[in-house]
């Protein structure tokens, strides 16, 4: 039995020329011997149970989920230093910018991997198999591309600093990842380990980002395994909760006490700023939700009054609830109706206020649901 507080992360080990952190592994039974962390439990599950009965109440809510999708993507893609930004993220290739295109592009992939491993979840469990399918959808095509997609890795890798010899910290070597990543998996799935779930992952976690297993990406999947293993488990009823926002604004102590906890065995400390996270992640869920029913209910009062439009206005809000910038030719195409059809539909929707043209061009306008992609914004 592994007691929280006396928690033993690893050893050093002498590699040539460095030294290779290997962890302990963690498919045991644990015991949780510190009030701190059972308050901060108590408070994050009942915030968790807010959230989901919100999910249960808002219609269409998938919707709404592809624009948290997004917001997780750009946000977790930021920490490992891409630039695209929500607006940028929901528009297609042709207005980005040639140099700002590779991050977006990183994003793209991020979104679609998200979306793939959400669904998979319905046909295999959350399992090395899955992070690995995951991770192939993550690189293909972009930065990391040669940095085996989709397998654990072969070779040492390092985190911070330009090689080995000035890392911030070097991961376990590619040697025992077989052995370190099939206890992982079975920490996941032993319903012997007296944890509640939010320790678990909180846990699996850390040691995911430990171990290192992809010679890139780690980050982001280690991130997107937080989503899948709440959705996985049933404590989240949609994938309503990403913690990339929290770990983004508080990067630094995001950082300090994974290795807090690796250098000075201070599990405790992770696992009351992960709790904390998971609270104050799932609050901000919930008021933006509240936002977006209020919003949905102010613009279908506003709808009412353009008379034979409304039905077509219905149907494009709908679409924009999932990607809130568009075009008029997108319009056109969504709704299956002409141009001018659409450019008229699109100015009654401007002119309501609802909608703002942001490029100030005569042609090739796009146009902004502005006051919904804000709530995402802020």
């Amino acid at each position: 039995m592994i007691k929280m507080t006396k928690f033993i992360s690893g050893r050093y080990i002498q590699r040539y020329q460095y030294k290779s952190f290997e962890p302990s592994f963690i498919n045991d039974q644990w015991l949780i011997d510190n009030k701190d962390v059972i308050l901060l439990l108590s408070k994050s599950d009942k915030k968790i149970g807010e959230l989901n009965a919100f999910s249960e109440l808002i219609p269409d809510i998938d919707f709404f989920i592809k624009m948290h999708i997004v917001k997780e993507s750009t946000l977790s893609s930021r920490i490992e230093g891409t630039q695209t930004n929500i607006e940028e993220a929901i528009q297609t290739q042709k207005f980005i910018s040639p140099e700002k295109r590779d991050d977006w592009q990183e994003v793209q992939n991020y979104i679609q991997a998200m979306n793939y491993a959400i669904k998979r979840l319905n046909e295999i469990p959350l399992s090395n198999r899955l992070l690995k399918e995951t991770h192939k959808i993550l690189l293909e095509g972009v930065r990391g591309e040669h940095k085996q997609p989709g397998e654990f890795r072969k070779s040492q890798n390092w985190v911070g600093g330009n090689s080995l010899n000035d890392a911030s910290f070097i991961p376990p070597s590619f040697e025992n990842l077989e052995e370190l990543m099939s206890d992982f998996e079975k920490f996941l799935h032993n319903k012997h380990t007296n944890l509640p779930d939010l320790i678990k992952i909180a846990i699996a976690h850390y040691q995911f980002e430990t171990i290192h297993p992809f010679l890139d990406g780690n980050g982001r999947i280690g991130r997107l395994l937080i989503t899948l293993y709440l959705v996985n488990n049933n404590i989240l009823t949609k994938p309503t909760l990403y913690l990339s926002d929290f770990f983004e604004k508080n990067r630094s102590l995001y950082y300090d006490n994974l290795n807090n906890a690796r250098v000075n065995n201070n599990l405790i400390q992770w696992i009351k700023f992960f709790l904390e996270g998971i609270y104050i992640t799932a609050e901000n869920s919930i008021n933006t939700f509240r936002k977006i029913i209020s919003l949905k209910s102010e613009t279908e009062n506003i709808i009412i009054n353009l008379g034979r439009k409304q039905t077509h206005a219905k149907l494009l809000i709908q679409y924009l609830y999932g990607k809130p910038i568009i075009n008029i030719n997108e319009a056109a195409e969504i709704l299956d109706i002409n141009f001018s059809t659409a450019s008229r539909l699109i100015n009654e929707l401007v002119k309501a206020e609802i909608l703002r043209e942001k490029t100030g061009f005569k042609k090739n306008k796009v146009f902004m649901f502005e006051k919904y992609l804000r709530l995402f914004n802020s």
